[in-house]
């Protein structure tokens, strides 16, 4: 028996017990005539003793030799603590220790496997196999644990019924780029990894399963951001003899589960608001609403004057910084620069002050009056004391700028707080998106995404104007969950893709089994994908992901621990018939 106990459950109603445990060397205090040891496993640490008067001459100079991250094994007997420590649940007692076995020796770790530790990023990714002894990244772990455990629970309750689908699939065109992997039984043809169980889900529908549900790998294989992996883990859901308002209340009732299970935290209201709403007021489609600073519009109180910049401007908008008005100039010079960097693009930003006396002091007082500048505080919002930032420009552009200036006033106003939880539904998304590179329309969503009901019609004579039967779940800021009301009739299924550019032959390739099983009993049905890396982080109190994963790549898509991706060998490619120029 390696341990009767773990280095975490320890208490004083254990004295005088013997006990055996094992685990890592965390720390080593020698005095020469007494040794102390903190023994940590996955439940906690406690504390050996080791003293000239009550252990043996070679054991003593056994625990001397012991260096941290060793794996040991002792046996003794639980004793009151003289000096007892209130920050760990074992505080109150030690082991003096009668036996020590070391199970293995450990090289001297390349970072210190502390909470607070010393180790770089790329440095703890190459050895994440001990970054997760440290309790950040083990808590974090756990964390997640706890999240799919009730994630589970709540929809086994709601009569949801997990079923896996497949990981090699077919390869399509929309969305992001697929991994491929090549088959060595079939020449020259290709699986792909799914980006999700779209299709399969569908299906499954059709197979009368009613209610299905999976925690689920897909994979994308598109340019990466600092906070996006190439493999990624969803809550992936699908129901059938739904309608929209059927699916926003069941996974409403998800996210409160969650909220109160996890965080102890009572959500009322999961408000709504439209696409084009979030657009206005927000300038994204997944808004913080812990917040204000709303979008105040300003082309009708600002294009009137001689400031050509505005007037030239497809949209004028500002934003009240509440107690804004105490920047200094140096530190609104600071913030137009950070407007201008290439990450948001702004070319300068116009800015007013709203004085505690009811007077107002701008960047072109020299174009607009006392009356114009409290005509764009009303529009704003703002207040005495106030700030008002302004940007002009293209429409989709300015808004994106003006969206990602709120997030970081908001940041740095400590309006962001980790423990506050505002959820909020967005609907009426656009069908389809016009693409000027392709000079063809796309799915916002998916090409199986239906349109709002009455609004079939429109596809035909104005296809950039349908409302898909779509809805996403924001949290925080962050866009958590997503889905839709699916197309589930042949005939709209070839409308959509007709639209989307394809052939009937092309979708008949591509889709022709999905859209073959419609003409079987296909019944009305939709969905909802979560990403459960985000709503773990979120959940969490975090913004990042990467500790929340057990293994993540870094941001070029590496597995810097094993190495990954990799070549592979002559004789591998010669199996798979593939001719790729290996470096030498």
């Amino acid at each position: 028996m390696y341990r009767s106990h773990t280095c975490g459950e320890l208490r004083a109603s254990h004295i005088n017990t013997d006990v055996t445990l094992s685990g890592w060397v965390q720390k080593v205090r020698d005095k020469g005539f007494m040794v102390w040891i903190d023994l940590r496993d996955r439940y906690g640490i406690t504390q050996l003793i080791f003293d000239e008067e009550r252990t043996s001459k070679p054991m003593m100079e056994q625990a001397q030799k012991l260096g941290r991250e060793f794996v040991i094994q002792i046996t003794g007997t639980v004793i009151e603590r003289a000096s007892k420590n209130p920050n760990i649940p074992t505080g109150d007692i030690e082991i003096l220790v009668k036996e020590l076995t070391v199970l293995n020796t450990a090289k001297l770790p390349p970072f210190t496997i502390e909470d607070d530790t010393d180790g770089g990023d790329e440095l703890r990714m190459k050895y994440r196999y001990l970054d997760i002894r440290r309790n950040p990244v083990k808590n974090s772990l756990i964390f997640r644990h706890k999240v799919a455990q009730e994630v589970r629970r709540y929809l086994s309750d709601k009569d949801f019924i997990e079923v896996e689908t497949p990981y090699l699939i077919k390869s399509t065109p929309e969305g992001a780029r697929d991994f491929v992997v090549p088959s060595r039984m079939n020449e020259g043809q290709f699986y792909a990894l799914p980006q999700s169980p779209q299709t399969f889900k569908q299906l499954l529908m059709v197979g009368g399963m009613d209610k299905y549900f999976q925690i689920v790998k897909c994979f994308r294989d598109e340019d990466l951001r600092a906070d996006r992996q190439p493999e990624f883990t969803q809550i992936d859901c699908e129901m059938a003899f739904v309608e929209q308002e059927d699916i926003l209340n069941t996974f409403e009732g998800l996210t409160r589960h969650l909220l109160k299970e996890i965080n102890g935290v009572d959500v009322a209201e999961f408000p709504r608001m439209s696409y084009d709403d979030a657009m206005r007021k927000y300038g994204n489609d997944k808004p913080d609403i812990r917040f204000g600073m709303e979008f105040g519009e300003l082309n009708d109180v600002a294009q009137h004057k001689d400031f050509n910049v505005f007037n030239s401007a497809e949209l004028v908008v500002g934003i009240a910084v509440p107690g804004g008005n105490s920047y200094t100039r140096k530190d609104i010079d600071k913030l137009i620069d950070w407007v201008k960097r290439p990450q948001v693009g702004a070319l300068g930003m116009v800015y007013c002050r709203c004085n505690e006396d009811g007077t107002f002091k701008s960047s072109v007082d020299k174009f607009y009056d006392q009356d114009d500048l409290a005509k764009w505080a009303t529009a704003t919002g703002a207040k005495a004391g106030d700030l008002i930032c302004v940007l002009s420009g293209d429409k989709n552009k300015v808004r994106a700028q003006l969206s990602a200036l709120r997030m970081e006033l908001a940041e740095r106003l400590g309006l962001r707080k980790p423990n506050e939880f505002a959820p909020l539904w967005v609907v009426d998304f656009p069908l389809l998106e016009w693409d000027e590179d392709t000079e063809r329309y796309h799915a916002m969503h998916h090409p199986f995404t239906s349109p709002k009901p009455g609004q079939l019609d429109l596809l035909n004579t104005a296809p950039g104007e349908v409302k898909a039967n779509a809805y996403d779940l924001v949290l925080n800021g962050n866009e958590i969950g997503g889905g839709s009301i699916r197309i589930f009739d042949k005939e709209t299924q070839a409308t959509m893709f007709d639209h989307l550019g394809f052939t009937a032959e092309e979708a008949k390739a591509q889709f022709g089994f999905l859209m073959d099983a419609f003409e079987y009993g296909a019944p009305p049905h939709g969905g909802i994908a979560f990403g459960l890396d985000r709503l773990v982080a979120i959940l969490g109190g975090q913004e990042t992901i990467r500790d929340f994963i057990a293994f993540p790549k870094n941001n070029a898509g590496r597995d810097i621990m094993i190495d990954a991706p990799a070549p592979i060998d002559h004789e591998q490619l010669e199996e798979l018939r593939l001719k790729i120029d290996l470096p030498s």
